[in-house]
């Protein structure tokens, strides 16, 4: 098992990763000294492959454990479903000495993060996420939120995990479409921050979709780590987090767009990073070269390139909605080399026009 930690003061955390974590989880919660009762937020699934394992790990370590179960899929991270939740805990009077458990994929991971950041004003939770992509990205670093029908993530608060648990035997269920889905987020951290990733990435991609296990540690432990030396550096996005969002602005948008039912999260954000990257080369701030090495390894692991047909008018219109507008500006994170990105506060409408009429 690997241990990396988060350094936020009072609010650091590990994050484990390893094979057979969930069987032993009740084990990392120690630190957790005053909580007696467990409420475990998941979905039908995900507590059918899953439910039993966890349970009895809680239990064994003397927690009264209960459940709440969220339909799968974006379209129920929404105020509703979160109310779902508060009816539970307010119901069975749980006190803010409650744990919540996030156990599944980004969908969850957020909304339980968001519920235990406003439930009493706060109440513990930790993190086992069950998808690539909440493993490597949704559930480290504390971003909760729920979506509002007019933009992705809008309605939100920064509240960290106590701990994130990440069982590498989870993504042995998951589907081969969530798996590529996942992997926008890992070649995300290659162009931001790590060209050795992106390298490891093109050189490895049938090992990693074949879920070699080497290859798996490596990429998720090396994503985990940069998100938390991002997260350390600048916890609530002030500034140098937003590096994170590069791909998310067009990404956000064309989730928006399609309601969230066409695309995943990552399918959406791989279409966002290539053309990020075009209108990089477009503003000369980048070669065409690194365009075509983005696209070529987002195409390798099966991930979408192209935005889905709507008028260009909505996708600004779109993107002047999501959260990271500034001043009524679009703000993007824009490729100056593998492993080098900007944030640029202010992109032209005329600019976008052109690139997304490619």
């Amino acid at each position: 098992m690997k241990t990396l930690r988060i350094d936020l003061a009072d609010r650091s955390y590990d994050i484990l990763i390893g094979r057979n974590l969930l069987s032993r989880l009740g084990d990392h919660l120690t630190h957790l000294k005053r909580t007696r009762r467990a409420v475990v937020v998941t979905n039908p699934e995900i507590n059918r492959l899953y439910g039993s394992t966890l349970f009895s790990a809680l239990k064994t370590a003397g927690l009264e454990v209960q459940c709440v179960e969220i339909p799968e899929g974006e379209s129920h991270k929404t105020l509703q479903d979160a109310q779902t939740v508060y009816d539970y805990l307010i119901q069975n009077q749980y006190d803010r000495n409650t744990l919540l458990v996030a156990l599944g994929g980004g969908v969850i991971g957020d909304l339980t993060g968001f519920v235990a950041a406003t439930f009493l004003r706060g109440v513990p939770y930790i993190q086992v996420p069950t998808t690539l992509l909440s493993q490597v990205d949704s559930s480290v670093g504390g971003k909760t939120a729920v979506n509002h029908p007019q933009g992705k993530n809008l309605i939100g608060a920064f509240y960290q995990p106590r701990l994130v648990a990440i069982d590498l035997d989870t993504l042995s269920s998951l589907p081969p479409e969530e798996f590529r889905a996942g992997m926008a987020e890992i070649i995300k951290y290659g162009v931001i921050e790590d060209p050795r990733l992106f390298t490891f990435l093109e050189q490895n991609s049938e090992k990693i979709l074949g879920q070699d296990t080497e290859c798996l540690a490596t990429i998720i432990e090396t994503s985990c780590a940069i998100k938390a030396k991002v997260v350390e550096r600048d916890e609530r996005e002030s500034s140098y987090r937003m590096v994170l969002n590069f791909g998310h602005t067009i990404g956000h948008a064309i989730e928006a767009l399609t309601h969230y039912a066409q695309f995943k999260h990552g399918e959406a954000v791989a279409i966002g990073m290539v053309y990020a990257a075009k209108l990089s080369c477009q503003l000369s701030m980048c070669s065409n070269e690194v365009v075509q090495k983005i696209e070529a390894l987002v195409e390798r692991f099966g991930l979408p390139t192209r935005l889905p047909d709507f008028p260009v008018e909505e996708y600004i219109e779109s993107m002047y909605r999501d959260k990271k507008a500034h001043d009524k500006n679009i703000r993007f994170i824009l490729v100056k080399d593998l492993g080098t990105v900007e944030i640029v506060d202010r992109v032209s409408e005329d600019d976008l026009k052109k690139v997304l009429t490619f």
